[in-house]
C-alpha cells in the first residue's frame, strides 16, 4: 500500500468571545498540501454555556447555547471553505474527514441526559459537523486509520482519566496512537516497532483562564503525519505562527 498523509487538528475550543481566524489559515494549508486524511481530535467546540464548572458563578452570566452553536458553525465553515474550494478545483482530491468528539462537545449529550426536557432539543448534530463532511466518532471511541489509533483521549484505569504521558499511551495501546485533550505536546517512539504515541497539544490563539501563566506557554498548531503506513509515520509540527505568516 502506498504511504498516505494525515493532517491532525488538535483542540480548537471555539466559543463566541475568542478569535478563531486562524482556522482560515489551517484550511488554506490543508488545501495546499492535499492530505489523504484529515483528523479533528475533538473539542472543536468549547460549549461554555453547558459548563458545569460555571454554574452559579459570575462567569456563567450571558452565556447562551445558541451563541455557542453559531460560533462553532461559523468557525467550521471558515476551516472548510478553502478545503471545499480546492476539492471543486481538483475533483480527484477526496480526503477522508474524521472527527473524534471531545468532552466539551459531549456536554451536549450529558445535558440532554441529565435533563429529560432537553432530549431531542439539544443534539450533537446542532453543530453541523456531518453536513460539513466529517465522519463523526463518538466521545472516547477509537478511530483506527491506516494503523493509527485516534481518540480525543485514551483512558487510564477504571476511573476513566486520561493517560498521563505519551510513553504511557504507547505502553497501553501497543500501537501508534494520537490524542488531544491536554494542552501540552508529548511524543514517544518505540525503538523496535517505530510506533509513535502523540499528545497533539492545542490549536487556538486565545489563553484559557483556568491555566496558569506558565500553562499558557505551550506550542500551538497542527500536525502533519507523513509516510503513514501500517501504523508508522513521520510526525511534523506546523505552528500557528508559521501558518499566519504563510497562509493567512
Amino acid at each position: 500500500m502506498k504511504p498516505r498523509k494525515h493532517i491532525v487538528i488538535p483542540d480548537c475550543q471555539v466559543r463566541p468571545d475568542v478569535d478563531y481566524s486562524h482556522l482560515g489559515w489551517v484550511g488554506n494549508y490543508i488545501a495546499a498540501k492535499r492530505p489523504d486524511v484529515i483528523v479533528n481530535l475533538g473539542d472543536f467546540a468549547d460549549m461554555p454555556s453547558l459548563s458545569g464548572y460555571d454554574i452559579g458563578k459570575a462567569s456563567a452570566e450571558g452565556k447562551r447555547y445558541a451563541n455557542d452553536v453559531a460560533a462553532t458553525q461559523d468557525a467550521m465553515q471558515l476551516l472548510m471553505a478553502p478545503i471545499k474550494q480546492e476539492q471543486r478545483r481538483l475533483r480527484r482530491w477526496k480526503p477522508e474527514l474524521h472527527l473524534t468528539l471531545g468532552n466539551h462537545e459531549d456536554r451536549i449529550s450529558r445535558e440532554a441526559s441529565a435533563n429529560a426536557k432537553f432530549i431531542g432539543t439539544l443534539k450533537i448534530s446542532d453543530l453541523h459537523y456531518g453536513p460539513q463532511g466529517w465522519q463523526v466518532h463518538p466521545f472516547l471511541a477509537v478511530a483506527q486509520i491506516d494503523g493509527i489509533q485516534y481518540s480525543h483521549y485514551f483512558v487510564s484505569g477504571a476511573m476513566g482519566r486520561p493517560v498521563s504521558s505519551a510513553a504511557a499511551l504507547l505502553r497501553q495501546r501497543q500501537a501508534s496512537a494520537v490524542m488531544g485533550h491536554v494542552q501540552r505536546i508529548d511524543l514517544a517512539v518505540h525503538n523496535t516497532t517505530q510506533f509513535v504515541a502523540l499528545f497533539a497539544g492545542i490549536c487556538y490563539l486565545h489563553d484559557e483562564p483556568y491555566l496558569t501563566p506558565q500553562g499558557q506557554n505551550t506550542k500551538r498548531g497542527i500536525w502533519v503525519l507523513n509516510e503513514v503506513k501500517n501504523g508508522t509515520f513521520d510526525p511534523m509540527f506546523v505552528s500557528l505562527d508559521f501558518l499566519k505568516r504563510r497562509y493567512s
